[in-house]
């Protein structure tokens, strides 16, 4: 088969690979569908995430048909069109138990970081039961891409985390497509207001339509300043870093009201200077984390339903022999005006 091969820092190959077999008896194999690029995956090219090894086939979100099950698996047959969620979930250690799938002993985030993913044309799904959802009909195939990754992430990490509230003043700082999947899933709690900061004003007007309230290109002006002085110098009560870098994580720590909280979801691969000088008297709430897509079947029901649009998300549509180009689209946004990109078998 073909799939999206990772070889060290900087380096990528679309090439053949072995076909996946059932290695357990709790395995699926799944026919890959569709596929998509993440923020993580141009985190790992850049060299940010070391388990990554060479060799390694790259990406943990798609669709598919499932090709074989093992003996042990239940809720899935053969034929049966599935969900793929980032997160593998055994359903039964301590962090399982506890609906922190994110950590799961056996699992985890593990597609395309410790075993191959689904960038190719054929995957295994370990715990299929646990780590795999049952594709309603009727429901966009771009939409409901944007629920192995991206929303949960947005949502758990980012809104949850954040504790948000109605009438808050909340900030977004990144407008890619985890700082959209925060912004889409905020509404469920329907904040005051929304920044959103970004160095790209094609991104910042797309984030205007999905509902954010004040726009702020950190590239022409001083994105602490703006913030503060529109909210006569208290700032927000909840401030998203939805990008990964120093630069980003300062913004919150200098905008974030007394009382607060600071949600990390970018992933970082540079450590970031924490101002406790400034915070420890603010009374502040800082969280991190890695998605546990727990949130999973509720987001599946407001996609059903219409209640939000993740398939906005999508710009651009490649085949799967595509995929360098893919990759070239999405690691290239402000050139190309690119957010998530839909990747097809045919």
């Amino acid at each position: 088969m073909k799939a999206l091969i990772y070889r060290g820092p900087g380096k990528k190959e679309w090439a053949e690979a072995p076909r996946p077999t059932l290695t357990k008896p709790t395995d699926a194999i799944v026919k890959v569908l569709h596929t998509t690029i993440c923020g993580t995956d141009l985190h790992i090219l850049k060299g940010d995430v070391p388990a990554v090894t060479d060799g390694r086939i790259l990406g943990h979100e798609g669709i598919g048909l499932i090709e074989e099950v093992g003996e042990a698996v239940a809720n899935f047959k053969k034929g049966d069109r599935v969900l793929i969620s980032c997160v593998t979930s055994c359903g039964r250690c301590s962090y399982c138990k506890k609906q922190l799938y994110a950590h799961c002993q056996d699992g985890g985030w593990i597609l395309g970081h410790k075993i191959n993913g689904t960038q190719a044309e054929y995957v295994r799904i370990p715990h299929a039961d646990n780590s795999l959802y049952l594709a309603p009909s009727g429901v966009d195939d771009a939409a409901l891409l944007m629920l192995s990754d991206i929303l949960p992430t947005g949502f758990e990490i980012g809104v949850l985390s954040g504790q948000v509230k109605p009438g808050d003043t909340i900030a977004i700082i990144g407008a890619g497509p985890i700082g959209m999947a925060t912004l889409l899933t905020s509404k469920f709690y329907a904040p005051a207001r929304t920044f959103m900061v970004d160095l790209d004003d094609s991104r910042l007007e797309t984030a205007k339509r999905f509902g954010a309230t004040d726009l702020v290109n950190s590239g022409r002006e001083k994105a602490v300043d703006r913030i503060l002085s529109m909210t006569d110098g208290v700032g927000v009560d909840v401030a998203i870093e939805a990008v990964g870098v120093p630069a980003t994580f300062d913004i919150c720590q200098k905008i974030i009201k007394p009382g607060g909280h600071i949600a990390n979801v970018g992933v970082h691969g540079k450590s970031v200077e924490l101002h406790l000088e400034e915070l420890w008297i603010k009374n502040i709430t800082l969280t991190t984390g890695l998605v546990s897509t727990y949130s999973t079947p509720m987001l599946l029901n407001t996609v059903k339903s219409k209640t939000i649009a993740p398939e906005q998300l999508v710009t651009h549509r490649f085949k799967m022999n595509d995929m360098l180009n893919a990759y070239e689209v999405f690691a290239n946004a402000s050139k190309e005006k690119s957010m998530k990109v839909l990747i097809s078998a045919e």
